[in-house]
C-alpha cells in the first residue's frame, strides 16, 4: 500500500515550526492572504496524509498512517486565529504496510479499535507564531482519554487548483505526544513513548467541493 517514506520527511519536509518567544508574539503579523480563501473546507483525501512515527527498539523510527477520517476546518483569512479544526480519525484504518503488524496495532495492546473506533482532535485556540505559522491547540482524544495537544502548523498556499479549478488551501503540521498519557503502555520503553505526528493537508473550499 502507498506509503510516504519521508518523516512526517523527517504530519513536505516541514519539520517543526520554529519556536517564538512569548515576548515576540506581539510583533508577529501573518502573511497577507486573499479574502476569497476564507470559508469552510473539506479534505482532499488523495492529497492529505495523517502520519506518525514511533521509535522501534532503538533501531528505527517506524512509520504508520491512517487512511479513513472525516471532518473539516474553517479558515478565517483576515483573522487566522479565529479559524478552527474538527477531525475524526477511524482507528481501524491504521496502516503499517504489514497485515500482522496492522492487526496488532488494532488490538487491545494499542488502539483497541473495537472499543474505541474513533480518535478526535477539536481545536480550542490558535496562536499566530510567524508570518505563515501558528500553534493550533486542541483536545485530542485517544482510547477515550482527552488531553491537550498542539499542532505546529505552517500555511502553505491558497489558490485555484490548476487542474480541478477548485479553490484549495494547503497546510502542514507536526506534533509530538506521549502515548502513555492516553493509556497506551504496551511495549514501553522498548517501543517509544513519544509519537511524532505529521499531517499534510490539501482541502477544497466547500462551495467548490459541493459542485463536484
Amino acid at each position: 500500500m502507498k506509503k510516504f517514506a519521508f518523516l512526517m520527511a523527517g504530519v513536505c519536509a516541514l519539520g517543526m515550526a520554529q519556536p517564538v518567544h512569548a515576548e515576540d508574539t506581539a510583533a508577529v503579523k501573518p502573511v497577507a492572504v486573499a479574502a476569497e480563501a476564507a470559508g469552510t473546507y473539506s479534505f482532499d483525501k488523495v492529497h492529505t496524509q495523517i502520519l506518525f512515527f514511533v521509535n522501534h527498539l532503538g533501531f528505527s523510527n517506524s512509520q504508520g498512517e491512517f487512511h479513513d477520517y472525516d471532518g473539516s476546518f474553517t479558515f478565517d483569512a483576515e483573522n487566522p486565529e479565529n479559524s478552527s479544526v474538527d477531525v475524526t480519525i477511524k482507528t481501524a484504518s491504521i496502516d503499517m504496510d504489514d497485515e500482522e503488524w496492522d492487526n496488532h496495532l488494532k488490538n487491545k495492546d494499542f488502539f483497541n479499535v473495537t472499543e474505541f473506533p474513533d480518535m478526535t482532535f477539536k481545536s480550542t485556540s490558535i496562536e499566530i507564531t510567524g508570518e505563515k505559522t501558528a500553534d493550533i491547540t486542541g483536545d485530542l482524544t485517544i482510547l477515550g482519554v482527552t488531553k491537550p495537544a498542539v499542532l505546529h502548523t505552517t500555511y502553505n498556499k491558497s489558490d485555484v487548483h490548476p487542474y480541478s479549478k477548485k479553490y484549495v488551501s494547503g497546510f502542514s503540521a507536526t506534533a509530538t505526544i506521549k502515548r502513555s498519557e492516553y493509556g497506551m503502555n504496551y511495549g514501553l520503553p522498548a517501543v517509544g513513548d513519544d509519537v511524532e505526528i505529521r499531517i499534510e493537508v490539501e482541502a477544497y473550499r466547500n462551495d467548490d467541493a459541493a459542485a463536484e
